[in-house]
């Protein structure tokens, strides 16, 4: 800077530079610096809408948080206490070896291609009555190892069912249960608290495991027809009795139109 003194004489002198304003871009740079995640505690909710079945609370359709293969589902000790929303084309659902209690009517709502449910190695103890009713192509149910002394109404369309290892009574069984079954083959009961054979039986069936229950006796018309002895029921090859308190020498007319001899003793 140029300056006249006193004396006439010309000054060059320098002022401080004024402090420049605070950079605009440490600005910007703090404004787009995103806050710190905050951690919200994770719950799981199988109720909500999902592009491929109900998502969870993680925001997870079922089929991420299971196994979802060409139809099948496999939810197998996964800590379940309750059925999973499933995707409508589920054909197989697998829940093996988890905590759930009760089987409601809405478990199964709308899987009408549905044909087999595993639940073995629950806690089942309840079932609601239509539960299952309404499953057109259900095949094969297997709940053994579970706590059921009844079972509600099967669709007629079953070929497989697997109640062993229960606590399932004769009363808990509903009349004629298995009479309409036409395509039945395969009825594990063994290791319950059965007081009888469960009858009538359809033709189609193929085994039938009843032992370590509590059957004492066996009416003549339980496996052959009373009044036809020309009557052969061809199909059932494989039937225990053993560990049953029945002595089955003392009933040989039950089944003279079977086979093979039921397996069993004193």
């Amino acid at each position: 800077m140029l300056g006249v003194s006193g004396g006439g004489q010309v000054e060059v002198g320098a002022t401080a530079p004024a402090t420049p304003p605070q950079s605009s871009q440490s600005s910007a740079e703090e404004e787009l610096t995103p806050p710190p995640a905050v951690l919200l505690p994770v719950t799981l909710d199988f109720r909500g809408p999902g592009l491929f079945g109900p998502e969870t609370g993680l925001g997870m359709p079922t089929c991420l948080l299971c196994v979802c293969l060409s139809g099948s589902v496999y939810c197998d000790d996964t800590g379940l206490d309750h059925i999973p929303p499933l995707p409508k084309d589920t054909t197989h659902f697998y829940g093996r070896f988890n905590h759930i209690r009760h089987l409601k009517n809405t478990d199964f709502m709308n899987l009408n291609q549905l044909r087999s449910i595993d639940l073995t190695g629950n806690q089942i103890s309840e079932m609601d009555e239509d539960v299952l009713l309404s499953l057109p192509r259900l095949q094969d149910l297997l709940l053994a190892d579970n706590n059921l002394q009844t079972i509600p109404e099967l669709p007629a369309s079953m070929k497989r069912i697997d109640l062993r290892n229960n606590r399932m009574i004769s009363r808990g069984l509903h009349s004629d249960a298995f009479k309409d079954m036409n395509g039945l083959e395969f009825l594990y009961l063994s290791d319950n608290n059965l007081d009888s054979v469960p009858a009538p039986l359809p033709l189609s069936l193929r085994v039938l495991h009843l032992q370590n229950n509590n059957i004492q006796t066996l009416h003549e018309d339980v496996f052959c027809h009373l009044h036809d002895r020309s009557f052969i029921r061809r199909n059932l090859e494989d039937i225990r009795l053993d560990g049953n308190p029945v002595n089955i020498h003392q009933f040989p007319q039950a089944y003279v139109c079977l086979p093979r001899l039921p397996v069993g003793g004193p």
